[in-house]
């Protein structure tokens, strides 16, 4: 479907839920931060 074959396919997801993890990691520290310095509701 992407043409990556099945093993290049795998490590590719593996590097992808790193960063994705990482990223929903940081957005939701920074959700909070600005929760706890400027509530907006």
């Amino acid at each position: 479907m992407t043409g990556l074959p099945p093993d290049q396919a795998k490590e590719f997801h593996e590097q992808f839920k790193i960063t994705y993890t990482t990223f929903v990691g940081i957005a939701a520290l920074a959700h909070l931060l600005v929760l706890a310095w400027k509530p907006w509701f």
